[in-house]
C-alpha cells in the first residue's frame, strides 16, 4: 500500500473520524471488509438516510449494495470519488462534518442540489459521485451576482434624470 494511504488511515484513525465511521457500521449492522487505497467498506447499511448508494466517514465507505459492487471496475470512478472524501477527513477531522453542511446548504441555495456547488463534492469529481454538473444558478443568485450587481446604482453627481 502507498505511503500515502498509509498516512490518510493514520490520520483518519487519530482524528476519530474512522471510529464514527466504525460505530455507524456497527450500529447498523453494515458488515465491514477492505476495500483498496486501505479503505473499509461497510456493505449492507440499512438506514434509509442518506439516500445515496454510497457515503464515507474517515476512512469508512458505507453501502446498501455489497462491497463486491462497489469494488466493481464500472464503479471505479465512484469509489474514487469516496476515496477523495476519505482524504478530506485525513485533512479536517470532525471539522468536516459542519464545512460540507455549510457548503451543503450554499450549494443548495444557489442550485437547488445539495452537491453542484458543494466545495467537497465538486473536489471529488461531481460526476463521479452522481451529482449534476451543470445546473444554472437560480435567478436571485444571478440577479445578484450579474453585471448589473457590480455597477452602482447612485447616479454620480450632474448626471441626467431617467425621466
Amino acid at each position: 500500500m502507498a505511503a500515502r494511504h498509509v498516512t490518510r488511515g493514520v490520520l483518519t484513525a487519530l482524528n476519530g473520524t474512522t471510529g464514527a465511521g466504525l460505530l455507524v457500521a456497527l450500529a447498523t449492522r453494515a458488515k465491514i471488509r477492505r476495500g483498496r487505497h486501505g479503505v473499509l467498506i461497510a456493505e449492507g447499511y440499512r438506514l434509509p438516510m442518506p439516500p445515496a448508494s454510497c457515503f464515507t466517514v474517515g476512512s469508512v465507505i458505507l453501502t446498501r449494495r455489497s462491497a463486491d459492487w462497489l469494488l466493481a471496475d464500472e464503479r471505479r470512478e465512484l469509489f474514487e470519488h469516496e476515496h477523495h472524501h476519505a482524504k478530506q477527513y485525513a485533512v479536517l477531522g470532525p471539522l468536516f462534518w459542519p464545512a460540507y453542511w455549510v457548503a451543503c446548504g450554499y450549494s443548495y441555495a444557489t442550485t437547488g442540489s445539495w452537491g453542484a456547488r458543494n466545495f467537497f463534492e465538486r473536489n471529488a469529481g461531481l460526476k463521479a459521485g452522481g451529482y449534476p454538473t451543470d445546473l444554472p444558478l437560480r435567478p436571485w443568485v444571478r440577479r445578484l451576482t450579474g453585471p448589473s450587481a457590480t455597477r452602482s446604482r447612485r447616479r454620480p453627481p450632474g448626471s441626467p434624470s431617467p425621466d
